[in-house]
């Protein structure tokens, strides 16, 4: 254990440049890198240590189908946020640059990378994908000539050289006196589900007060059927500015029955706007989202891990959406095809749904808009009401690959979407939403489990043949997580029954009453029915202490978190420990709850920013399940937050000796602040 506690130490020092505050992340070494997410919840884009590039655009429920795989997967669009510069001819790269850093603006979702060329030139290039603009990108930049030079700078819409028929185009737009240069792209994705089209501009701001109106001249040139660019050449006298920026905007068929016209108006639309009116109404935005926050005093790396854990789930949802998050968000297309699991329900909506009440309605709504496909489901499986799949896309049908044993028999994803959507009632207090949307998805969720379970000889029912949350154990019987999952889920529909008026099924309440809960010899809550100790992939048993309260005394609570900590998989996803962080600071151990919040997100943080992966053996970020896993550490464990049906309370509050104080403010719908002092 003491090697651990060093080397989370160790890594925790090494990887994150801070500024002296709890907003900014700043690096000035790029020798190990991965890149984080600027995103608004539609569109993604991964940043780069090289200078004017991002590494891709993602495209949030735009899925295309691969007859390969035989599954969906999400685009990774056209991308539209790389440039090239050129100064007195030399283009600038990584090799020529120096005074290299680059700044993560958590608050106002700003990416910010800055260097000097040689002695002739200062550049800062600031990436926004727009909050205002959701499907439009905005890359600000401003070049300071330390001596006189020539710039030129090329523009360029690239795209996946697995995009089929792909179009290039530039065109000069008027409108009576007004001119609207558009370059544009467009080609049909990978596997032809969607067309896709990107336009993109320059927007000339203040040149300088001699020659305000002037305008470059712009120079097409389609590089190949995968590279339309669009430049400009410009003379900067010395100690001069030159302040522009570069947009763009890709529209899909998912989302507009003309998505070349519509990608072309807003791109027009950003280029005849001021960019303190874009910006503004971005920043203001973001101001809204940043009411929930959670303030630590005392610990600034920790305060820095957990605006970005935060940043991200803000980045990743939309609270006009819809649509859910997935496990990378939008950050990559793989692993998992950006599908949508039991990562939002249960690891990523309690922290959004304390914070953000807008965007857990989007991904509530979500399932609420795939109920019908669910019904299907369940019937083509044998059983009544509502089937959800294990990875879900935008038709609300399995997308698990065939080949994985989660998508026939993963089944706690069901009853894990119910008790999301109890929660939200208890906290939204909102009966219109519950008889429209709520209850009508629970009543079919209790369904399905009355025919899921098996009834046994003295009285009690099983759940038997299914992958739980612990998923080294395929096909076993009475998993415990599934059970109590389950369990929870038909007593919740019970009372969703009762609070819109309506009889509940009796069968919800007695099966939920007597399916097993296996203990071993020693009152330890058992895996599964074979569990004979093995390791295990992530918390299972524990879920039933928190969230689910049903081992609910201390001495069980303690038994269990003890018997499986050391089974916990070093191999396993980050979120696991974050459970037993809560678990232990229910208990009054700040000590361990302490430790195992760090453990369960600084082994998997990555240079130089802090990004999660998955498991700490790997880069693939940003992972916004680790993300609510640590946030439920702090929200639900020190915080000592819970959702009731008297809404969300505080239960015995615990500080870190490391925390000077916690502040979670934007609680609930009524946006309440609750402070935590030593």
């Amino acid at each position: 254990m003491k090697k651990i506690l060093l080397l989370v130490v160790f890594i925790s020092s090494s990887i994150i440049t801070a500024q002296n505050d709890g907003w900014h992340i700043n690096t000035k070494d790029n020798s190990d890198y991965t890149g984080i997410a600027i995103a608004n919840g539609r569109i993604g884009m991964l940043t780069s240590s090289k200078p004017l590039q991002i590494q891709h655009v993602v495209l949030n429920n735009v899925y295309d189908v691969d007859p390969n795989l035989k599954v969906s997967q999400i685009l990774h669009g056209m991308n539209f946020g790389n440039l090239d510069m050129y100064i007195d001819g030399e283009k600038i790269t990584e090799d020529n640059i120096s005074n290299w850093q680059q700044t993560m603006d958590m608050k106002n979702a700003a990416f910010t990378t800055e260097f000097n060329y040689q002695d002739k030139a200062k550049v800062s290039c600031t990436v926004y994908a727009l909050r205002n603009l959701q499907y439009t990108g905005y890359i600000d930049i401003s070049i300071e000539a330390t001596k006189e030079i020539d710039v030129k700078v090329t523009g360029k819409i690239l795209t996946p050289k697995e995009y089929q028929t792909p179009k290039n185009t530039f065109q000069i737009l008027k409108d009576l006196e007004t001119t609207m240069p558009i370059l544009q792209s467009v080609a049909n994705s990978p596997f032809g589900k969607h067309l896709v089209s990107t336009s993109g501009t320059f927007i000339w701001h203040k040149i300088n007060s001699s020659r305000e109106d002037q305008r470059p001249e712009l120079t097409h040139t389609i590089i190949s059927n995968y590279e339309n660019t669009l430049s400009f050449d410009y003379k900067i006298k010395k100690n001069e500015n030159l302040d522009f920026a570069w947009t763009g905007a890709q529209c899909t068929t998912k989302n507009f029955s003309d998505p070349k016209s519509e990608s072309e108006r807003m791109v027009i639309f950003n280029l005849l706007n001021a960019k303190e009116v874009l910006l503004a109404q971005h920043k203001a935005l973001w101001n809204e989202l940043w009411q929930g926050d959670i303030i630590i005093e005392g610990d600034l790396q920790s305060q820095q891990d957990v605006r970005l854990a935060l940043y991200h789930l803000y980045a990743f949802g939309r609270g006009d959406s819809n649509l859910s998050i997935a496990p990378m968000g939008l950050s990559l297309q793989t692993p998992y095809n950006g599908h949508i699991f039991w990562d939002t329900e249960l690891w990523m909506f309690p922290p959004l749904l304390v914070l953000n009440q807008d965007i857990a309605r989007s991904l509530v709504n979500y399932r609420s808009d795939r109920l019908e496909p669910a019904k299907k489901r369940a019937i083509n499986y044998g059983y009544q009401g509502a089937m959800f799949p294990w990875e879900s896309d935008d038709t609300g049908e399995e997308a698990t690959p065939p080949f994985a044993l989660t998508g026939p028999f993963e089944h706690h994803i069901t009853a894990d979407i119910g008790i999301a959507f109890w929660n939200y009632f208890r906290v939204i207090e909102d009966k219109n939403w519950l008889v429209e949307k709520g209850y009508p998805l629970m009543k079919e969720v209790a369904d399905f489990w009355v025919s899921r379970v098996t009834p046994n000889d003295d009285g009690s029912y099983s759940i038997n043949n299914v992958v739980g949350a612990n998923e080294f154990a395929p096909n076993v019987n009475d998993n415990a997580f599934t059970n109590g999952a389950a369990i929870t889920a038909l007593a919740f529909a019970t009372k969703a029954a009762e609070e819109v008026g309506i009889e509940p099924n009796p069968k919800w309440k007695e099966v939920s009453e007597k399916i097993k809960i296996l203990k071993l010899k020693d009152g330890t809550t058992k895996e599964h029915e074979n569990y004979k100790g093995e390791i295990i992939k992530q918390a299972d048993v524990n879920l039933l202490s928190f969230p689910l309260n049903i081992v609910s005394n201390k001495e069980s609570i303690l038994k269990d978190l003890k018997y499986y900590e050391p089974k916990l998989s070093k191999e396993g996803p980050a979120m696991g420990k974050s459970i037993f962080s809560v678990l232990y600071a229910r208990q009054g151990d700040v000590s361990n709850a302490y430790r195992l919040f760090k453990e369960s997100y600084v082994p998997n943080q990555q240079a130089p920013f802090g990004a999660l992966s998955e498991v700490a053996t790997s880069n693939f970020s940003y992972f916004a399940t680790g993300a609510g896993g640590m946030l439920q550490s702090v929200l639900f464990g020190f915080g000592g937050l819970e959702f009731t049906d008297n809404g969300i309370i505080q239960k015995n509050p615990i500080l870190p000796k490391e925390w000077k104080s916690l502040t979670i403010k934007g609680v609930g719908k009524d946006k309440k602040t609750f402070r935590i002092d030593k």
